[in-house]
């Protein structure tokens, strides 16, 4: 399936896309999942929503206020991105501010780019002059989005495991 870059938008996550959420799980199987709102049980939707609007409100114990989004073709989510509104320590060091993932048969198209705009454009709206983001070292393709967006290096840490991670600033406004 080929996408419409133009065609896209992205919302703030509805009870009205029960059914395109849930295809949207189906599809990233068993891999890894990014952004970290994607790990949260959605077998009752309705409580779902409620705990994105709850971590937008920043209510949500332990978590920093974040708003998420869908990347929308029509009625068919292709992404999810979710923003923090601010960093405090420990994702200053290693997180940032954004992160986002595509669904698996519709990667290498620029969808990530665009969500990544898309998503860079309400963290302007928020206030955000300069986003933090961060990606494996090893994994091409982010490093290579953030850097399509305008995300300059600034610095390579490594994690607990010892994976090397590149953090990117993008300045917004």
């Amino acid at each position: 399936m080929i996408v419409c870059h133009t065609a896209v938008k992205i919302i703030e996550p509805s009870l009205q896309y029960q059914q395109a959420y849930q295809h949207y799980i189906e599809r990233l199987g068993d891999e890894e999942r990014y952004p970290f709102v994607l790990d949260y049980d959605s077998t009752d939707f309705a409580q779902y929503i409620a705990l994105m609007q709850d971590l937008k409100d920043g209510k949500v114990t332990g978590k920093v206020a974040s708003s998420t989004f869908w990347l929308m073709d029509g009625e068919q989510i292709l992404g999810v991105s979710n923003l923090r509104h601010y960093l405090d320590d420990s994702i200053r060091e290693i997180g940032g501010h954004i992160g986002l993932g595509i669904s698996p048969e519709l990667r290498g198209q620029g969808l990530s780019k665009r969500l990544l705009q898309l998503t860079l454009d309400k963290a302007e709206q928020l206030g955000i002059s300069c986003v933090h983001l961060h990606c494996y070292q090893h994994n091409l393709a982010s490093n290579n989005m953030i850097r399509a967006c305008q995300g300059q290096l600034d610095s390579v840490v490594e994690d607990a495991s010892g994976t090397v991670i590149n953090r990117y600033l993008i300045t917004v406004a």
